[in-house]
């Protein structure tokens, strides 16, 4: 685990009040439910596995498990202010949100900072450990087996975005974290899950491949005509 140059842990009087989490906790789930039409990607089943698993690593690499888990809630936000946008773009919701729950203001703009420092765009091998704690969690849900099948079409229904943008996303930001030895921060994980990580940008390799063969190309224009799965057209 890369812990040795991160950023310094701040102080335990910074770490989020039970109450307060329980807002925030309640505020996202009923964002989730009212807009889960435009979240059938990021929605509550993200959020929740998510903060799961975050709370794990953050309990095993010594990061305040409560300012974890509140990043965890608030992470993905930034899809309902705007569509496949970074997660800088949430801040103003993020921190209302925070606010609104009551949450310290010094302890809102370290969750807002551990969220942009998490992101799989901006992150290196030298993060805060409570960014890795999320940072792992959320990477996890990416590659999941379950992911590429079950849930990617919603992604680029959430996103807007062709099935080739996609590839080009995950292969673009994902590939060098995982060739230099950061996409799992916590070894544990690492060691659990790294085949899964590797397989799985192996297909999105294949898939770009397969984007360049016109057959398959037409194929692809065909199924998303039939309207079966709710993707943009090529």
């Amino acid at each position: 685990m890369h812990t040795e140059d991160a950023a310094p842990a701040r102080t335990t009087t910074q770490a989020v009040a039970p109450g307060a989490l329980a807002c925030v906790d309640a505020q996202v789930r009923e964002l989730c439910a009212r807009y889960a039409q435009r979240l059938p990607f990021h929605g509550w089943h993200h959020v929740s596995f998510v903060r799961a698993k975050a709370v794990q690593f953050a309990r095993v690499n010594g990061a305040e498990a409560s300012v974890v888990e509140t990043a965890a809630l608030v992470h993905d936000v930034n899809y309902l202010v705007r569509r496949n946008s970074a997660a800088a773009a949430g801040e103003g919701l993020r921190l209302d949100v925070l606010a609104r729950a009551g949450v310290r203001a010094d302890t809102a703009r370290w969750i807002d900072e551990i969220v942009v420092e998490a992101e799989m765009a901006n992150r290196g091998p030298d993060i805060s450990v409570e960014a890795q704690a999320l940072s792992d969690a959320d990477t996890l849900f990416k590659a999941l087996p379950v992911t590429p099948v079950m849930l990617s079409h919603r992604y680029l229904a959430e996103n807007g975005i062709t099935l080739r943008e996609l590839a080009d996303k995950i292969v673009g930001e994902q590939q060098a974290a995982h060739d230099e030895g950061y996409y799992f921060y916590n070894p544990e994980a690492a060691a659990a899950y790294s085949r899964w990580a590797s397989t799985n940008l192996l297909l999105w390799q294949h898939i770009r491949e397969s984007l360049d063969d016109h057959d398959v190309a037409e194929l692809l224009d065909a199924v998303t005509a039939l309207g079966i799965i709710g993707v943009p057209p090529a």
